[in-house]
């Protein structure tokens, strides 16, 4: 791999931290934010459209670029001016005052980080980046603040349909260099089924990026027809963890010290999500469905051993499936995650318990830890182009 080892990092504050269109044609949602969700959609609904009948341009132009592709970065977030404002009162807004650069999301103000002129703003400046790190081709994700999960349903989709279409015209004007992944307004998943079609079979999107939380159990039954539509899709579900209080819950209080909530506190959110689709069956009910982690899936490696003992034992609560010696294992080895680790360590743990044949390379580009440090995780030996491709059904 010819990707330069020190990468120049943005502040670390950097992430600290519901209009629906005619077209969706969707029922009022009746999902209620951390309330009783009733099932919005039917496995029928998943289906319907679910296989374009001609390639999508943009994932034509995708497929074609990966061909000459020898680095491609799947964590790379993107901040987008066209969606200034598109959420209504919950912003997003950039500015400056006395000098000083601030985003809003609704009440909250990210304050200290330049995003205007920055990688995150100017495709200019992120592909004289990517020039200057060998990566060469990036599949740019939603900024992880303006997941807008926990904001009435109507104003994420409206967020959602803006961010996804900006999206697609910005990858468009550079097809060798980038693609997309779309986001989706979760907290209703009737309307996120609605955009996910439109992001993929219109837009020529990649796949879904949505957080790891936004109200509703990622076990819940209402969410199994969007995770059928995925596999009917044919395309990956790509899970990021998402800084609590932004538009939601305040969140454990204890991760606001030191900036806990970022350094620690995005493992564990992962950590929570990939025990919750495994013990939750999410995986055995689906098992064509892929579903992504960055940086290594936050601290399953070091804990897949605990996760096993709870399933042999057995746990009152685990299933029949689950109960074998190395099902669980089976499960964590269906689940991909990135190597963005910072230590050699952590990624040959992982190796141990997820082996190497969803491993793919990523940066969290521009981001604060986007440095891994003196002596980065050694990836030798691990096909990540391989991976990369196969996960995004473009080989």
């Amino acid at each position: 791999m010819r990707v330069v080892s020190k990468l120049a990092a943005a502040p670390l504050q950097q992430f600290v931290v519901r209009r629906v269109t005619p077209a969706l044609s969707a029922p009022h949602c009746f999902i209620k934010v951390r309330g009783n969700a009733t099932s919005p959609i039917s496995s029928k609904e998943s289906q319907s459209q679910a296989t374009p009948t001609s390639p999508i341009p943009a994932r034509a132009a995708a497929a074609r670029a990966v061909r000459s592709a020898k680095v491609i970065d799947l964590h790379a977030h993107v901040v987008l001016e066209a969606v200034t404002g598109a959420a209504g009162s919950f912003g997003p807004e950039v500015g400056e005052t006395e000098g000083v650069p601030w985003y809003r999301i609704g009440e909250y103000y990210l304050r200290g980080v330049q995003y205007k002129g920055s990688p995150f703003m100017d495709v200019t400046a992120r592909l004289e980046r990517m020039d200057r790190y060998g990566i060469d081709m990036q599949v740019l994700s939603p900024n992880p603040l303006t997941f807008f999960h926990h904001i009435p349903a109507e104003q994420a989709a409206a967020f959602c349909r803006k961010h996804n279409d900006a999206l697609a015209q910005l990858v468009a004007k550079h097809p060798d260099r980038l693609a997309g992944l779309a986001a989706l307004p979760m907290q209703c998943p009737h309307l996120a089924a609605a955009e996910l079609r439109h992001a993929v079979q219109d837009l020529g999107l990649l796949a879904p990026y949505i957080g790891t939380d936004f109200g509703i159990p990622l076990d819940h039954e209402s969410l199994d027809p969007f995770y059928a539509l995925c596999c009917d899709l044919d395309v990956p579900l790509f899970m990021h963890p998402a800084p609590a209080g932004i538009d939601g819950p305040a969140g454990d209080t204890r991760l606001k010290r030191f900036e806990l909530d970022i350094v620690i506190g995005f493992n564990l959110e992962s950590t929570v999500a990939i025990s919750t689709l495994i013990y939750g069956g999410v995986l055995d009910r689906h098992p064509l469905l892929d579903i992504y982690f960055p940086s290594g899936g936050g601290a399953v490696a070091c804990l897949a051993g605990r996760m096993a003992a709870a399933a042999i034992a057995p746990r009152p609560w685990v299933s029949e499936e689950l109960r074998g010696r190395g099902e669980l294992h089976k499960r964590l080895q269906r689940l991909w995650f990135d190597t963005h680790v910072h230590d050699d360590g952590t990624l040959q743990l992982l190796r141990q318990h997820c082996g190497d044949d969803h491993l793919i390379f990523g940066t969290n580009f521009a981001g604060w830890d986007q440095e891994q440090g003196e002596r980065p995780p050694n990836t030798a030996g691990i096909d990540l182009l391989g991976n990369t491709k196969r996960l995004l059904r473009l080989q």
